[in-house]
């Protein structure tokens, strides 16, 4: 949903190591996000948690908001003014922000105040999602197969191209082409794979969320991936897993499919909505929900085997959310809403 929401592409790419002295100059032209009493109503694309009492939310204009209660915001320091997609902290400290123009933000207060680990405008393309697994060892992807690894907590990047999610009549074209031309190689790995939406970690596998049926696992941080056997072609948007131990995976027409045995075999769930799904969350008290395009929201009481709606009456499109002090925290096109449901 991040990539629908807001962003614009070309095709171009870069293959190398990125480090903070080849952007230097590009660093230096950056204008900081402007502070605005409204922050907490505009579009904002992810929302999570910073440790057990504070939530960090982040959206259009590099906007990065903190909040302890879920009602009352604060805009931190942000050295950018891109439109920032996904969030993550490690722990109660150190957090990183992605976003456009291949954008990496790193904070090591709590996310008070960041710093540009990397900017590439000329890229043009978006980064939609981070992790870090320790703080030195993190990954960023995004849009076109962006992908990209730090090993030393973000002072340098490295870009890597995953060839085993081209089609098989894709490898030997683009090796004909190598061979051939150098500079068109290049210019066509640049789009040739698909979108990399989320990464979701759960225990010692990763699992990789994208376009056209992308789902794969990696038992090695993403150096390798396998892929699902093919159960659907469209986009996926959120996964997670049950307190029963099930797999949950959501994503474009309302789709929700439902594993009992870690991916082997899945079950497409009734929603009868055909509304973009963007997020699933989990709750302390069993119930699961799917936040949706037009309002739309799903629950679900026993463990993802069946939902019902709750469509929101004023049609926003709810498109991250968190368990919060016991009530639903989402972010939205019109900023923050605050959802205290009642238990079914």
């Amino acid at each position: 949903m991040r990539l629908l929401v807001a962003f614009a592409v070309i095709f171009i790419s870069s293959l190398f190591p990125v480090c903070a002295d080849d952007t230097s100059a590009t660093f230096a032209s950056l204008a900081p996000a402007t502070e605005s009493a409204l922050a907490s109503k505009s579009l904002l694309l992810d929302i999570a948690p910073i440790g057990a009492n504070k939530l960090v939310a982040v959206g259009q204009h590099g906007h990065i908001l903190l909040s302890m209660d879920g009602i009352n915001w604060q805009q931190a320091n942000v050295p950018v003014q891109a439109t920032l997609t996904s969030v993550y902290f490690l722990n109660e400290q150190l957090g990183w922000a992605v976003g456009h123009d291949a954008t990496i933000l790193h904070s090591q207060d709590g996310g008070l105040n960041w710093q540009v680990q990397q900017y590439l405008p000329a890229l043009e393309k978006p980064l939609l999602d981070i992790y870090f697994k320790n703080a030195q060892q993190g990954l960023a992807v995004g849009a076109y197969g962006q992908f990209f690894r730090s090993n030393d907590g973000g002072t340098t990047w490295q870009s890597e191209f995953h060839q085993e999610f081209l089609l098989a009549d894709d490898v030997d074209y683009l090796k004909e082409l190598k061979a051939e031309d150098e500079e068109a190689y290049l210019d066509e790995i640049s789009f040739i794979l698909p979108h990399f939406n989320g990464l979701v970690q759960d225990g010692r596998t990763l699992f990789l969320l994208g376009e056209a049926g992308l789902l794969a696992k990696s038992n090695d941080f993403g150096l390798t991936w396998q892929q699902f056997d093919s159960f659907y072609q469209g986009s996926f948007f959120s996964m997670g897993r049950t307190k029963q131990g099930n797999i949950l995976v959501a994503g474009l027409r309302g789709h929700v499919f439902r594993s009992l045995n870690n991916g082997l075999q899945w079950q497409e769930i009734a929603t009868n909505t055909t509304a973009l799904l963007n997020d699933i969350v989990f709750t302390d008290d069993e119930r699961i929900f799917v936040l949706g395009n037009n309002g739309m929201l799903l629950i679900s009481s026993d463990d993802g085997e069946s939902f019902h709606q709750r469509p929101q009456q004023d049609g926003k499109t709810l498109i991250s959310g968190v368990w919060f002090k016991g009530k639903l925290v989402a972010v939205s096109d019109v900023g923050i809403k605050v959802l205290d449901l009642p238990k079914q």
